[in-house]
């Protein structure tokens, strides 16, 4: 996949456990930690919002896009 999710170094850099934003967000831990892991295909924008909003972060900033050659 040629987008790279780095939702586990916004979480770092805000020193929160998975555990945490799932409760803060009211989003599974499963569904979070899929999505870290870059095991899903599609993510809610209200999800994404309400990720940012917590984190304080751009959606940017968890969401990269690397060309494959």
């Amino acid at each position: 996949m040629s987008i790279r999710i780095n939702l586990d170094v916004e979480l770092a850099k805000n020193k929160m456990s998975l555990t945490e934003l799932s409760m803060r967000v009211n989003v599974s831990m499963t569904n979070l930690s899929l999505l870290k892991n870059g095991k899903v295909k599609a993510i809610r924008f209200s999800t994404l919002e309400a990720i940012c909003q917590v984190l304080g972060c751009q959606p940017g900033d968890i969401l990269v896009y690397e060309p494959t050659e």
